[in-house]
């Protein structure tokens, strides 16, 4: 799950009957006689139209358009757009995690979107560097999340929560007897394990001064991540952690045990309030915890977003339609709606979204969080290191090995495939 399942923000362009010309690409007021009787298709993510039924149907009464809104699971937008986008049968707009738009990019499937710095500048900097690729624009955030801490207050109360890691080690000690458990996580996959190693000085990618990602240089193997793997290791060669919660059905494993409340605290993401209050859990939820060294767990920060199909017929009134979707007032629309925490730097503090505690929650984890790596390159990261923390986790391996094997195995992957960068 890379934030396939995988934040805060955005000034009010214009209210919704100005014109958006000003927001728009070139500030023209032409857009709207030219774009009469045009149409439009978004493709939304599944059960999220309605955030955005209000912002459509004022944007097709101020364009003199139609806009079709299509639901589709977000993460696989770009999927489908290879194929029905050259076909003329895809999206004018889509969603998608940010992660993806390296590699949307490479095979040509997005449209560089060109607008101004006074409207880039209206989101947090971490989600609107996720839009970019080698300096280009190719989106507009509409919404944030991160991993946050889940823990029950049936069984442990906010004054009572460990303030480390490490104290939730003590804590599960105490607690961990083979059917119940304290503190869990699924740190058998790069996504929630980067969260401590990069505690420690790990990384994926190093960085180079114009803030771009230097594949050549992976950090998941240097000193501090292997710290911070024999650390995770420790839950597991302890028995703190069920060995149900490691491969592939880790996910379903955690949270049954989370939502029948044989699990004081999980590492999760917002994607669960609806499903853990459906549950009827007495559940609270805050930021992740510390590490001895005094550094916050980092987590990876997922960026939904818009962005304009390369195959578009209208793509200058496709864009104005993303700047319009992403603005302050619609993006805390939606949020009223679908409760995804807007990227809208002004809506941090909005007193109506920071009631939810779920949005405090990601909106503080988010200033110790980095945007999950954008470039091509990162799919090769993903499985070889999962396969090193698994073999960690089980014992199989020691962390100095397994993440040596697993940054060798990522870099001849990269070097065979992206080598004609």
């Amino acid at each position: 799950m890379k934030m396939a399942k995988k934040c805060s923000v955005f000034m009010l362009c214009a209210a919704v009957s100005l014109s958006l010309a000003a927001c728009g690409p070139k500030g023209s007021s032409s857009a709207k006689s030219s774009s009469k009787g045009s149409e439009l298709v978004v493709w939304e993510d599944k059960e999220k139209s309605n955030g955005i039924k209000d912002a459509v149907a004022a944007f097709e009464k101020e364009h003199d358009v139609k806009v079709k809104v299509v639901e589709k699971p977000y993460a696989k937008q770009i999927e489908d757009l290879r194929m029905d986008g050259p076909a003329g049968t895809g999206p004018d707009v889509l969603t998608m995690p940010g992660d993806q738009i390296g590699t949307a990019v490479t095979e040509g499937l997005l449209k560089e979107l060109h607008v101004k710095k006074d409207v880039q500048s209206l989101y947090t900097d971490a989600s609107i560097q996720s839009q970019m690729v080698d300096q280009k624009l190719y989106g507009l955030p509409k919404a944030v999340e991160t991993t946050v801490l889940f823990y029950n207050k049936d069984l442990i109360t906010e004054k009572e929560l460990p303030k480390t890691l490490e104290e939730w080690y003590d804590y599960s000690k105490k607690t961990a007897d083979g059917s119940k458990f304290g503190f869990l996580a699924l740190f058998d996959q790069i996504y929630y394990a980067e969260s401590v190693m990069s505690g420690y000085g790990g990384y994926i990618f190093g960085k180079a001064k114009d803030g771009s990602y230097n594949p050549s240089d992976i950090g998941i193997n240097n000193e501090g991540a292997v710290k911070g793997a024999a650390l995770i290791q420790k839950f597991y060669k302890d028995g703190l952690f069920p060995a149900g919660i490691i491969g592939e059905q880790g996910i379903n494993v955690l949270e049954s045990l989370f939502t029948e409340g044989k699990a004081a605290a999980i590492i999760s993401g917002p994607w669960n309030v609806e499903a853990f209050s459906n549950a009827g859990i007495n559940y609270g939820i805050t930021k992740l915890p510390k590490l001895e060294n005094g550094k916050n767990m980092s987590s990876f920060i997922g960026v939904k977003s818009y962005n304009v199909s390369a195959f578009s017929k209208n793509a200058e009134l496709a864009q104005e339609l993303a700047v319009f979707l992403a603005n302050e007032k619609n993006s805390k629309t939606r949020y009223e709606e679908t409760k995804e925490v807007p990227a809208v730097k002004s809506l941090a503090n909005d007193p109506a979204i920071m009631k939810s505690e779920a949005a405090r929650a990601v909106t503080e984890q988010s200033r110790f969080s980095e945007p999950t790596p954008n470039i091509p390159e990162m799919n090769e990261i993903w499985t070889p290191a999962d396969s090193a923390l698994q073999t960690v986790a089980t014992g199989k391996a020691d962390p100095k090995q397994a993440l040596d094997q697993a940054a060798e195995t990522a870099k001849g992957q990269i070097k065979a495939k992206h080598s004609g960068k």
